[in-house]
């Protein structure tokens, strides 16, 4: 069952458009950043280690994908770097709020990207 469904996703990355690349990277981070909440709150502290590491990671994919020509991703960059910074700020001292923040403004960032795509879909 898992080695089918690894073929499934394995497929689905390597069918997908730049766009829905960005969008499943903005998925799986807010998939691992509400891990690491549920980590948190069962003090399991390797867990939520390990899917903080995960979302740090996708933001740094997410950062090295940008055409910096573009105004647009020099302000996503300085959204990036603190997102980095305030779940490693998060790692160490376990702030559910601050972890809450980050989590709102990735998933507002994957909404209004996924709307974005909506648009440029339509025309």
């Amino acid at each position: 069952m898992q080695q089918a469904l690894n073929r499934y996703y394995e497929t689905q990355i390597n069918t997908a458009t730049p766009e829905e690349l960005t969008l499943m990277l903005y998925n799986g981070c807010i998939r691992f950043i509400k891990q690491a909440h549920n980590f948190m709150l069962v003090n399991d502290v390797n867990g939520k280690s390990q899917a903080i590491s995960k979302a740090i990671n996708i933001i740094n994919e997410l950062q090295a994908t940008l055409n910096m020509d573009y105004e647009i991703s020099k302000q996503l960059e300085s959204l990036y770097i603190y997102f980095q910074e305030r779940l490693l700020y998060v790692s160490i001292h376990l702030d559910q709020e601050a972890l809450e923040e980050i989590l709102g403004m990735i998933t507002e960032l994957r909404d209004t990207w996924h709307e974005a795509m909506k648009m440029v879909n339509k025309k």
